[in-house]
């Protein structure tokens, strides 16, 4: 039995959904109706009201609470929190929520199969005044599931139909790494590209530097070579044996891009290991500007991925102070820009003699 205060009738009181039934309006109506909300037309707050007073509805003080905004909780569903790109959005969102007020549920889903089983469960509703989403691509029963909640979405690094999101361009990111290493004068560019732990996920990122990587050589009038394109697990040992892998094909590059810096601090490792010296033998490029980038003097396309947190975290407060019948449905594009470091150079053959 549904006991949840305000929700049914308990003990003989009437509930929201009492309320809803008479009404003839649904319980989030209800909800907005009861806290004054302006895009709820004046006909039907007065049939609310008319019908809460009939039945005598007084809300308890935690549906009271989560009527007005009272939680002040704001949920934050990632993938994996344990990899650099999310954990350091999470502290973004963390730290500009927090400033207002916000405490900050975070829902760790770790598999395609467990996101699947949130978003059939639903745990957010009742709990939380706002949602943020971090990389999913959402499919339509996701969406409608999110929708039915009635709180304000915003979504990083993937776009929510209908909400605010916030991103990179990952393309024009990866086309920026390996337009860096075709000035140099690179042709023979190798590309690791991200295997997910988990494919179900459907991630973006990983095709959209693909694309990046292609378009680039394309422009330069170079073909896309399959031989130098390898694929690795994310993380370090997975760049390293992609690396590896790349050693031991037929054709051997004279630069490296991997499609996000881990893989890149991988290839480092491997090449060290292989006794080949960066960049005199090989140039290697990432993307991320990972805090270990610049340890190992990486060459990367760095993006900020605390800011991405915080931005995404001012425009779900601002969805929560100016309620409105649509979310706005815009795309914040923040930038990237090269770093260089030591891990790149022109290849041998192009460098000048002193």
């Amino acid at each position: 039995m549904n006991t949840e205060p305000g929700r049914e009738s308990t003990a003989g009181r009437p509930g929201i959904l009492d309320v809803a039934a008479l009404a003839g309006v649904s319980p989030a109506t209800v909800s907005r109706s009861l806290r004054g909300q302006s895009k709820v037309a004046p006909q039907t707050r007065r049939r609310v009201l008319d019908a809460a007073r009939e039945l005598s509805y007084v809300a308890s003080p935690q549906a009271s609470g989560l009527a007005s905004g009272r939680t002040r909780a704001i949920a934050v569903v990632v993938p994996f929190i344990t990899r650099w790109f999310f954990s350091t959005v999470v502290a973004g969102v963390t730290d500009v929520l927090r400033e207002s007020g916000y405490d900050v549920v975070l829902y760790h889903l770790g598999s395609a199969n467990d996101r699947d089983r949130f978003f059939e469960r639903m745990p957010l509703a009742r709990r939380v005044d706002g949602i943020l989403s971090l990389s999913m691509p959402l499919t339509e029963e996701h969406t409608l599931a999110l929708r039915a909640l009635d709180l304000p979405l915003v979504s990083v690094g993937s776009h929510v139909p209908g909400s605010p999101s916030v991103r990179i361009d990952e393309v024009a990111a990866a086309r920026t790494a390996v337009t860096h290493l075709l000035h140099q004068g690179h042709e023979k560019i190798g590309l690791i590209a991200g295997v997910p732990d988990d494919p179900g996920f459907g991630f973006a990122s990983s095709e959209q530097r693909r694309r990046g990587y292609d378009l680039a050589l394309r422009s330069a009038g170079l073909t896309v070579d399959p031989d130098l394109i390898v694929t690795g697990r994310y993380g370090i040992k997975g760049g390293a044996a992609a690396m590896a892998q790349l050693l031991s094909g037929p054709v051997l590059p004279t630069a490296v891009f991997a499609e996000y810096d881990e893989l890149a601090l991988g290839a480092l490792w491997a090449l060290r290991r292989a006794g080949l010296q960066v960049p005199e033998r090989m140039s290697v490029v990432g993307i991320d500007d990972h805090e270990l980038a610049q340890v190992l003097d990486l060459t990367t396309v760095a993006q900020d991925a605390h800011e991405q947190g915080a931005v995404a975290a001012q425009l779900l407060l601002q969805a929560l102070e100016t309620p409105s019948d649509h979310e706005p449905d815009t795309d914040t594009v923040l930038p990237t820009h090269l770093v260089l470091r030591a891990s790149s150079a022109p290849p041998r053959r192009t460098r000048r003699k002193h």
